[in-house]
């Protein structure tokens, strides 16, 4: 049960029903109509800076995969890899926004926030800022609270484990996040980490402690700077698990992608190219693997297999 009155709560109640943009919330309440999802979570380079012109990123969550249409085969490969992601489009007083739109279940997104995972998909995406842009009802809301919530933890527990030594609160984001990164296979511009945060440094310092207090992380305060008390032990492990990470997001990252390419509009051009921005590897599609990427998966992989081979050390 979830303490409201608990102060990352309160944090985070405080951000997740902040008002957005009301062309967003139009787009949103055109998006799920008549359906019944138990929340919309708006995030990402939109919600940081709203741009008319450029791309939004929601989460559908669903209370089970089958409260929005979609085909058999969709419904299978959300359940073998989540999520899937389709590609909307809206005209809100006469402009078109554009919105990359992933859906997910409940128990999914709940076990992909979780420090066990071997994903960092869901957890690294929701320890950022975001909005509840649409709610069912006060227990989906609590739900969903929960989830950012264990994100938070999960993403603030690994922070301390990939940081080192005495850190501003800062310091120990941009560690986790050029980690994460790397464990995803995405290959960003320097000091990525930070321009993630700009803007928002005041919300990721203040977060920090209070997710380190609320998992019961000790640590101590030098000046600004803060230091988890971790043994050695529990170092050792944590190195270990990231390292089964990071083998493991280098194939779920790519396999995503291409598996993506059946949920857009020339939805396997547009991975080809996702991959050739992140990875530098330009894949060629025939038309035959452009029409049918998910039947030529297997191949698709086995043709993306250097970017997948863990880097020399």
């Amino acid at each position: 049960m979830i303490d409201p009155q608990e102060p990352l709560c309160r944090a985070l109640i405080a951000e997740l029903t902040t008002p957005t943009d009301p062309r967003v919330t139009r787009f949103v309440e055109g998006m799920v109509g008549a359906h019944r999802p138990l929340g919309v979570l708006f995030y990402g380079s939109g919600l940081r800076e709203f741009d008319p012109s450029g791309i939004l990123d929601f989460y559908i969550v669903l209370e089970t995969l089958s409260d929005w249409p979609a085909s058999p085969l969709e419904r299978m490969a959300n359940r073998f890899l989540p999520p899937n992601v389709r590609y909307v489009e809206q005209a809100i007083d006469g402009v078109t926004l554009r919105a990359k739109v992933a859906f997910i279940g409940i128990a999914q997104f709940e076990a992909l926030t979780s420090p066990r995972a071997l994903d960092t998909t869901i957890w690294a995406r929701f320890c950022q800022p975001v909005r509840l842009a649409w709610v069912r009802d006060s227990a989906a809301a609590d739900r969903l609270l929960g989830a950012v919530r264990q994100s938070v933890l999960t993403a603030a527990g690994w922070a301390a484990f990939l940081g080192t030594g005495s850190a501003i609160p800062i310091a120990w984001w941009r560690a986790l996040f050029s980690a994460t990164y790397a464990a995803e296979l995405r290959v960003e511009k320097p000091g990525r980490g930070k321009a993630l945060m700009a803007g928002q440094e005041e919300r990721f310092a203040a977060l920090l402690p209070l997710a380190w207090e609320a998992a019961g992380l000790k640590f101590t305060r030098e000046g600004e700077a803060l230091r988890p008390i971790l043994t050695s032990c529990q170092s050792a492990r944590a190195r270990k698990r990231w390292e089964k990470i990071a083998r493991r997001g280098r194939w779920l990252n790519v396999a995503r992608l291409l598996k993506g390419a059946f949920t857009f509009e020339g939805g396997a051009s547009y991975l080809a190219w996702k991959i050739e921005r992140h990875n530098g590897l330009k894949l060629n599609l025939s038309p035959f693997e452009a029409k049918h990427p998910l039947l030529c998966l297997p191949w698709l992989l086995w043709r993306a297999r250097s970017v997948l081979r863990p880097p020399a050390v």
